[in-house]
């Protein structure tokens, strides 16, 4: 198993590039099950949610091949309606294959699927919604059993939570869909944006996607395209919030700040000067960054969840007390114990935290705990005493293309053994 050894002290300067959207590419993969032809998508991060993706694509009956950040995905031959068990279990948004795969072949039964443990995150949106435009779901022994009654007619459908994994799985449901199907309180997310944006590029009528009413009017058949993939506004946070712990200044290239606003009022709340160009974002950071007095994380475009981790991490060596609450997931908050394990001063009451800054942290042996945990881990580090060893790393090779090479880039001392 590889660890990440961090060395902290440095401060991070220079230039470095985002990747392509972890949450984006993963939909756009499983849309392309419906999208009957050769698909080439660019900007594919090369993270393993994306080869686990990859791995499910082939099993079905798909041709996949990879050149740098580029993947090329035929599913002409698609033959296949099960996803292996092992391969659910290694990424929670598996479950949006659920809808293309019954759409294209008219059944489809997998697990329930993987991925980060940070509490109760139901299916039952997916489930319910998928119902409602006319598939006949079963669960049976953990398993969840699709079948189509003839061709899917379109409903309007309002979700009782702008759920951005059910706002994607019933959009790939409908996108060949007899009529019209309506999503109302349908989640906002860029990433929505992307995945109207790939289908439409293959001959899907929809539109709406960044508003909370999505329109998809059904066409008989899509066909292969081509499409790029949008920069991972997570990362961004990430790269930001690595750059302000250690007093740096970076540029961090191939961004859409348009997506990051929520996270950019932070930084400046902290002390950050930031300067935003069309497809770059300038930090500087004080050599002692502000507390933040309350961030709670919300839906899109509130400041997202993803986003919270390596930001509290942020917080830990900030003058004063700072506040996070947190709106989405139950256990987001797990990773904190390990980041106690390097002198950070974190209070948990349920789903607020309180952490008091201190001077400096200083380095220990961590376990990341999940993918955004992980990262929060990783940024702490900069900022510590000595050297911080963090092992299953695993978790973070979900969303983050060697989060080593990227830190290491702006001068952290960062490597992976």
């Amino acid at each position: 198993m590889s660890k990440i050894i961090i060395k902290g002290g440095n401060r991070l300067c220079g230039r470095v590039a985002v990747h392509g959207a972890k949450n984006s590419v993963l939909p756009i993969m499983a849309a392309t099950v419906i999208c009957n032809g050769v698909n080439v998508i660019h900007n594919c991060p090369e993270i393993s949610d994306v080869e686990t993706s990859i791995k499910i694509l082939t099993h079905l009956g798909c041709v996949c091949s990879r050149q740098g950040s580029t993947v090329t995905v035929d599913s002409t031959g698609v033959d296949k309606t099960d996803i292996p068990e092992a391969l659910m279990r290694e990424m929670r948004s598996s479950i949006v294959f659920f809808g293309s795969v019954a759409t294209r072949c008219g059944c489809c039964k997998l697990s329930s699927p993987g991925g980060c443990e940070l509490g109760p995150r139901p299916i039952d949106l997916h489930i319910s919604s998928l119902r409602e435009l006319g598939l006949d779901i079963n669960e049976d022994g953990g398993y969840l059993c699709g079948r189509c009654k003839g061709r899917i007619c379109g409903k309007r459908i309002t979700l009782s939570f702008p759920s951005v994994g059910a706002t994607e799985n019933i959009i790939l449901t409908a996108a060949t869909a007899r009529g019209c199907t309506i999503i109302c309180n349908a989640a906002r997310e860029p990433e929505i944006c992307d995945l109207q944006n790939f289908l439409n590029s293959a001959g899907a009528d929809i539109r709406g996607a960044g508003s909370d009413t999505i329109i998809i009017n059904g066409v008989d058949k899509l066909k292969g395209t081509e499409h790029t993939i949008i920069p991972d506004r997570i990362e961004t946070a990430t790269l930001l919030s690595a750059v302000a712990i250690t007093g740096g200044r970076a540029l961090i290239t191939d961004v859409m700040p348009s997506h990051l606003s929520a996270v950019i009022s932070v930084m400046r709340e902290a002390g950050c000067e930031i300067r935003v160009n069309n497809n770059t974002i300038l930090i500087n950071a004080p050599l002692r960054l502000g507390r933040i007095p309350m961030l709670r994380t919300m839906c899109y475009p509130g400041f997202p969840t993803d986003a919270g981790p390596p930001i509290l991490a942020m917080t830990t060596v900030a003058q004063g007390c700072s506040v996070f609450a947190e709106n989405i997931f139950e256990n987001r908050f797990r990773y904190v114990d390990e980041l106690k394990r390097l002198g950070a001063k974190v209070n948990v009451q349920g789903k607020i935290a309180v952490i008091e800054g201190v001077r400096r942290l200083c380095g220990a042996n961590v376990n990341a705990t999940d993918l955004r945990g992980g990262a929060a881990l990783a940024v702490a580090a900069l900022a510590a005493d000595g050297k911080t060893v963090i092992d299953k790393i695993n978790y973070i090779d979900r969303g983050y293309q060697k989060i080593e090479n990227s830190l290491a880039m702006l001068g952290a001392d960062a490597v992976r053994i």
